[in-house]
């Protein structure tokens, strides 16, 4: 498995760089052929924080956060939280194939818009006061691969990376869809037409 540690606003250690990867190699019980781990270590003011995302051979990721007030308290919560969503769905992950190689994952672009109101000069109402116009900044942008799934495998996904959301190809014809959490705890899906 390659193991890959970014330390961010922190000194680098070797001591926590191995207990990361001691304590990551836990899940190889669960999972027993990962592709990879990144883990990243943080610090804000006074919180540890970890984020870490395993990446397995059925192209599906797993991913978990904490944040403490002690990175090695962080890391022990965050593989504990992983290894539970691993038990969870190691049935479900077993019985998942690999994407086939001669499948291309489309990219698809995600951005956050902010929404400000500017005076419009050229659009004056009636009484020639002229109405708020909304103009939108892109604030962010992500880009991300859109992997063929089955509906059933896209909701393990969505748990896994704990989303509100995951867009997603059909497995069997290749459509776009997304898959969504309800405010109830169920799921929605979303599908995109056939193309004639």
């Amino acid at each position: 498995m390659q193991f890959a540690v970014t330390f961010r606003h922190m000194e680098p250690t070797e001591a926590l760089k191995s207990y990361a990867r001691e304590r990551m190699d836990r899940v190889r019980k669960y999972l027993p052929d990962p592709i990879s781990c990144h883990v990243v270590l943080s610090t804000e003011r006074h919180n540890h924080r970890i984020d870490v995302t395993f990446q397995l051979h059925n192209g599906l990721s797993v991913a978990g956060h904490e944040i403490t007030e002690n990175m090695y308290s962080s890391i022990d919560l965050c593989i504990a939280k992983i290894e539970r969503q691993v038990r969870k769905y190691k049935g479900k992950l077993e019985g998942m194939k690999a994407r086939p190689h001669h499948v291309a994952p489309q990219p698809w672009n995600h951005s956050i818009v902010s929404e400000t109101f500017e005076k419009a000069a050229d659009e004056e109402g009636e009484h020639g006061n002229a109405g708020p116009a909304m103009t939108f900044d892109v604030v962010k942008t992500e880009k991300f691969h859109a992997q063929p799934l089955s509906v059933e495998s896209a909701i393990v996904q969505l748990n896994l990376l704990h989303e509100e959301f995951l867009v997603f190809r059909m497995d069997t014809d290749g459509r776009t869809a997304v898959v969504y959490r309800r405010e109830d705890g169920s799921y929605g899906l979303i599908e995109t037409p056939a193309t004639a």
